[in-house]
């Protein structure tokens, strides 16, 4: 339930255009109200919170996980992320297999991670549908603010792998992207059935499949190779339709290609194995290449790759490795909600939007820096 309360004091990094010193921050049913230096006139009701020798920023955001879809230390029994019978299941929804008691929501909230973009794996072509939600609470309904989020669709090794040793298709990229291209031309051609004298059965496929081609929802294109990017990117321009390149392992390789996309760019995870062929060029050093080449792009942890808890502490290690420090907290906060589609909500701390705050003593982005306060919808949390 969201609260009323102000926050006092602290030095405020808003990510958008104006910072302040000895703030303010209003918050009033779980959406900022006033940010600035003008004193608030307290009312009943309402607590006040002295952030004295705190910075404040936004909650962070994770643009692309699996948090709560795959249990965690439960193995099988929560196994949950991927229905590997048909390589084209859109109608599945992230918030039917979510367990909002898994205890990564609890390690995300402690790394500061307030809102999350959550959904199914990559073993199918068309996987299912994301939900943007909170990392605090004791049901999905009450945690979702967007649902559906987006559409799952996945390009390169990973459905190749799981249909292919079943001899079933797809077994080649180009079946994975003609199954892609079919399932959009039936969506298309069920779209036109609705307004003729005899409507089509309903379809929970071609339903969610025809939101994306009015772009209602965008697409989220599981891509690792460069290879897979651009029929990523030519497939959305065959259909007109608004998306992000997720993974974007290779992107850094094609970085003007992803210039004049225009797709919203997701990168991750950075921190761990090569642990397939696709991720043999994976580099801690593709956010500062993508920056350099005026790339603009989200982190993301792919949980349970990486634990949300660590989501900051990736955005510490692409600033190590060249990226500027700013660069990088914009990765896990507006430029992470701009690729998810959700800056309306989150990402800045601004008028208007969601009162999610995090107080750190010391700079965000220091790996000595404690988080002292967590508030999600004026919640304090931790």
């Amino acid at each position: 339930m969201a609260k009323d309360i102000i926050i006092k004091n602290a030095k405020v990094i808003t990510m958008a255009e104006q910072n302040f010193e000895n703030a303010y921050i209003m918050i009033k049913n779980g959406k900022i109200e006033y940010i600035g230096t003008d004193e608030r006139k307290l009312e009943d009701g309402i607590e006040v919170f002295d952030a004295s020798g705190l910075t404040a920023v936004p909650g962070f955001v994770d643009a692309h996980s699996h948090i709560g879809i795959f249990g965690d230390g439960i193995g099988w029994a929560g196994m949950d992320g991927n229905e590997c019978t048909d390589p084209v299941t859109p109608e599945l929804r992230a918030i039917d297999a979510i367990n909002p008691f898994d205890r990564c929501f609890g390690e995300a909230i402690e790394g500061g991670v307030t809102t999350v973009v959550t959904g199914p794996g990559s073993a199918n072509v068309i996987g299912g549908q994301f939900v943007a939600m909170k990392t605090f609470g004791k049901s999905v309904d009450e945690m979702a603010f967007k649902e559906p989020a987006a559409l799952k669709c996945a390009l390169g090794e990973n459905p190749k792998n799981v249909y292919g040793n079943s001899k079933r298709t797809p077994q080649t990229r180009m079946a994975t992207a003609a199954i892609l291209r079919q399932a959009f031309i039936d969506a298309e051609n069920y779209r036109n059935e609705m307004f003729s004298d005899k409507p089509p059965k309903r379809s929970l496929k071609n339903e969610i499949l025809v939101k994306a081609l009015n772009k209602e929802i965008p697409v989220k294109f599981h891509a690792h190779r460069a290879d897979d990017i651009m029929t990523a990117i030519r497939i959305a321009k065959e259909f007109d339709l608004e998306y992000s390149l997720d993974h974007c392992t290779e992107g850094y390789l094609i970085p003007e290609q992803l210039k004049e996309s225009g797709a919203r760019i997701i990168v991750g995870p950075l921190v761990c194995e090569r642990s397939k062929v696709e991720l043999a060029n994976l580099t801690i050093e593709a956010p500062s290449i993508l920056h350099e080449n005026g790339v603009e792009f989200a982190l993301m942890t792919d949980n349970p790759v990486i634990s949300d808890r660590y989501l900051q502490l990736c955005a510490q290690l692409i600033s190590n490795a060249g990226l500027p420090r700013e660069e990088a907290l914009k990765s896990i906060t507006i430029n992470a909600a701009k690729a998810a589609f959700i800056e309306e909500y989150v990402g800045s701390l601004e008028t208007g939007k969601d009162g999610d705050v995090l107080l750190f003593a010391g700079e965000p982005l220091d790996i000595n820096s404690r988080l002292e306060a967590v508030f999600i919808e004026g919640n304090r949390v931790k």
